[in-house]
């Protein structure tokens, strides 16, 4: 039985380095690397050392997961990691992300992860990895940026709750929460024509430094991945410090 791992949103950014450091640091017969970017993909797959299938699918449409599920179900792999990657957010009030952009964002960030990891399940051995890269957005909620604030914290909770229920199957989830990183998610999330809600991007990471932790983290059962004292700080302080306050001083960080 072939042994894979599935990376998703490999096309650029996270995703991208996870493809990268599976393939340096881990040993499969394929990878396959799912996003809507074929070009993109073709690209990444000439870099690596393990055979990789490029797999094109728009995951905030429907009949992508019926592609996907028909995939396994003809090839029958044996899936050792799988990566959820794939996500957007964008910055502004609800009146300035129009309704479809929002209820993407909830197809790609919470209804996507949730379908990849209930069809690769039951192709998942003892042992096997899963990985859903949530963020520190999770903690809490976050005006301007509420709608993909809300995405992470179901998939946080989801993750979690996941990883305690396949105890018994010896796979874990890990919940992977990175705070800013330097990747193409800002030109998305800043694109809406006004000015940007943020300006400063305190302790800013790379995505090289985030997939490693959260590689780390996996490889230990950890069911949480933080990166740095001041991600680690917020997490902390969002347990203790009530919403309301979280709010008013999220607010005057962005102005």
């Amino acid at each position: 039985m072939k042994k894979i791992a599935v990376v998703t949103g490999a096309s650029s950014g996270i995703g991208y380095e996870f493809a990268i450091q599976l393939d340096r640091d881990e040993s499969f017969d394929e990878m396959w690397l799912i996003a809507r970017r074929k070009e993109k993909l073709e690209e990444l797959a000439a870099k690596l050392k393990t055979p990789a299938k490029v797999v094109p699918l728009d995951l905030c449409k429907m009949e992508s997961f019926d592609e996907f599920k028909t995939l396994l179900e003809t090839e029958k792999p044996d899936i050792k990691v799988l990566v959820n990657c794939s996500g957007f957010g964008k910055f502004g009030s609800y009146k300035d992300i129009a309704v479809p952009d929002a209820l993407s964002m909830i197809d790609l960030n919470s209804r996507a992860p949730v379908a990849l990891t209930e069809y690769s399940l039951p192709f998942m051995s003892e042992g096997a990895r899963i990985l859903q890269v949530a963020s520190i957005a999770g903690f809490h909620p976050i005006p301007y940026l509420n709608v993909y604030a809300a995405t992470k914290v179901f998939l946080l909770n989801y993750s979690r709750a996941l990883n305690y229920e396949l105890r018994d199957r010896k796979i874990t989830v890990t919940a992977v929460c990175p705070g800013w990183t330097k990747t193409p998610f800002f030109d998305v999330a800043t694109e809406n024509g006004t000015k940007k809600e943020v300006t400063k991007y305190t302790g800013m990471r790379t995505a090289e430094e985030m997939v490693t932790k959260a590689l780390k983290c996996s490889r230990k059962g950890k069911d949480i991945a933080v990166l740095g004292l001041q991600n680690n700080g917020h997490r902390f302080l969002a347990k203790i410090v009530p919403y309301s306050a979280v709010m008013r001083i999220w607010d005057k960080i962005r102005k």
